[in-house]
């Protein structure tokens, strides 16, 4: 048998073993946000850095840093140790037991945060679940003010205190939600300017708490820059003027950088760019880097005082988890050793520089929102009436065709009803950032393309999809 034939029933036998992983997959387990009829699963083999590899050995560069999480890059060698070293020593301890890694955290998250106290969940959702209900328990009141444009979770609290359009078929959920508006100021809900607006987007939260019934609001939750529905950066005044407006009715303030938070933004916490302390933060994701499940839950010294003599409603089996502790103490230290931070302000600068341009040059492009490595290029079918290219919870030909050609060159970026993220791992360079913004842009001219060519023959032009729920 010849060499070539060899290697040519090997490589067919790979993409065999790659098949039927897959289909291992769609046959045994069921994935999130999807109709399990339509999952298309892609084989992710191995990884490094800023790229992965698929099942047939394709290198894909990592836009979305997987879920928006893996900021120190795939397989850090320093965190992998770590791990590793923790396994070896201790594996689990129950959550009634004092470990080294988990003090170390604490102190740790203290330091960085400017709090108390940290609870120890194993992610984003149950850390949002048990803000509410500390909240609940310290202040005695019922109700939480959140955001229509945010996503805090997918357990039934959070999911609940979300205002992503993923909340619907879990209402009524929990009671004593409330929403307000966001400071969208592309989209002002109010009809106004960012230079000459007067912040209705916190003045008429307070119209809601006279309404609502100031003694019954515990707390106010946001997340630091709303991830998932559009990275909406507010205008530097809105968290002054908020945190202001929580102290005045004794309203405390959870703070959801789960996405947003350790060096997304060039900080650890979003809500340091604008200079306040919230009562209570949530992170999950880039804690660990998604190395190991951990979330978490810091709150401040009144509300950790007030636990010495009450009773914390609240615990987990795997709270405090050493070996999500230890990737954690890791993976901040990476942070610091090798200047991640610094590297976040670099390649931001140069992200928004990209982006501006790309809004000037792109006739379908409304708006670009960045902050640090967090970013988004809202998309439009005409700048003037800023009509989205495709509808709120739906999505479009013009944006599967984007989607679809992003894919094609191996660029893993996450698309949403008429948005384009751009969050890549924060160890990126600039060479590779702007290997990506160069596909990117090669999408966005065909897009413009699909868009003239519906003005030229508007016959052709078909109606947009709305989503279920349950197909995002």
């Amino acid at each position: 048998m010849s060499t070539q034939l060899v290697e040519i029933e090997a490589a067919q036998a790979a993409e065999r073993t790659s098949q039927e992983i897959v289909q291992e997959n769609r046959d045994y387990t069921l994935f999130s946000w999807s109709v399990q009829g339509a999952a298309n699963p892609m084989l992710m083999k191995r990884a490094e850095g800023v790229y992965f590899w698929d099942g047939d050995d394709n290198r894909w560069l990592d836009f979305s840093a997987q879920l928006i999480n893996m900021n120190v890059g795939h397989q850090h060698p320093k965190v992998l140790e770590a791990i590793k070293k923790q396994v070896d020593e201790l594996c689990f301890a129950g959550p009634g037991f004092a470990t080294e890694p988990r003090g170390v955290l604490g102190k740790k998250l203290a330091e960085v945060t400017g709090l108390a106290k940290a609870f120890f969940t194993l992610g984003g959702s149950e850390a949002n679940e048990n803000a509410m209900k500390i909240a609940r328990l310290f202040t005695g009141r019922n109700k939480i003010i959140t955001r229509y444009r945010s996503y805090h979770g997918a357990t039934m609290g959070s999911m609940t205190a979300s205002g992503d359009p993923r909340r619907w078929p879990v209402e009524p959920g929990i009671p004593g939600v409330v929403r307000a508006f966001d400071p969208y100021c592309y989209r002002c809900p109010f009809g106004q300017k960012v230079e000459t607006c007067h912040r209705e987007c916190v003045s008429h939260i307070e119209e809601i708490i006279q309404m609502e019934g100031p003694n019954e609001i515990a707390a106010i939750l946001v997340e630091g820059i709303t991830g998932s529905n559009g990275i909406l950066v507010p205008p530097d005044d809105y968290y002054p003027k908020l945190r202001a407006l929580c102290d005045k009715y004794g309203i405390l303030l959870i703070d959801d950088e789960v996405m947003s938070g350790f060096g997304r933004t060039g900080k650890y916490l979003a809500t340091q760019h604008y200079g306040i302390k919230p009562d209570i933060v949530t992170a999950a994701k880039g804690l660990t880097s998604g190395y190991m499940p951990l979330g978490t839950v810091i709150v401040s010294d009144p509300i950790a005082q007030y636990f010495e003599t009450h009773m914390l409603y609240g615990g987990l089996t795997y709270s405090g988890h050493p070996v999500s502790c230890a990737a954690a103490n890791a993976n901040l230290a990476v942070y610091e050793e090798e200047q991640i931070f610094e590297n976040v302000d670099t390649q931001g600068v140069y992200l928004a520089d990209r982006l501006n341009a790309i809004k000037d040059k792109f006739d379908c492009v409304g708006d670009v929102r960045s902050i640090g490595l967090f970013s988004v290029i809202e998309l439009v079918k005409d700048k003037a009436s800023k009509e989205p290219l495709a509808p709120f919870n739906g999505t479009s030909a013009e944006m599967a065709k984007l989607a679809m050609y992003l894919k094609s060159q191996h660029l893993y970026a996450f698309t949403r009803f008429n948005m384009l993220w751009v969050c890549p791992p924060l160890v990126i360079t600039q060479q590779q950032l702007a290997e990506g913004l160069d596909i990117i842009e090669r999408g966005l001219a065909l897009v413009d393309e699909a868009l003239q060519h519906s003005r030229n023959h508007p016959e052709e032009v078909h109606a947009p999809v709305r989503l279920t729920s349950a197909s995002h």
